[in-house]
């Protein structure tokens, strides 16, 4: 597993008030971007097709590109549940070479750890 660098690492201030760069205002653009396209032309099905077509490229062209997919996180900060979430993954000819492991807040590993929760209970409600 790869190691990810912290963006408060390289900017303390990413986030707040005393940012320069406003990271909190992209942060909250980008969160309602999906909702701006529907809004405007009533579905995202373009936005879902060049996100796949990326993909594809990382995997078709072995790119070792960093994708946010849904991989298997047992293990994975210290997950003991057999689920599946989005994580910064390394894609190329063969799938995930690598899951780039982020340097968590304790208030980001609560997060995480409640999607796997709420992941868990989703599971058991499959039938197959």
């Amino acid at each position: 597993m790869s190691r990810g660098v912290s963006l408060k690492d390289l900017n303390p201030d990413i986030g707040s008030d005393k940012d320069p760069e406003n990271w909190k205002q992209v942060h909250k653009n980008v969160v309602n971007a999906a909702y701006d396209v529907i809004k405007l032309k009533g579905y995202t099905s373009w936005a879902i097709g060049l996100s796949v077509a990326n993909l594809a490229k990382s995997v078709l062209r072995n790119t070792n590109n960093v994708h946010a997919v849904s991989v298997f996180v047992k293990g994975v900060h210290g997950i003991e549940d057999e689920v599946f979430l989005s994580l910064p993954s390394v894609l190329g000819q063969n799938g995930v070479n690598n899951i780039v492991m982020q340097t968590l807040s304790d208030e980001e590993r609560q997060a995480l750890l409640k999607s796997v929760e709420v992941m868990v209970e989703v599971q058991k409600t499959l039938k197959f």
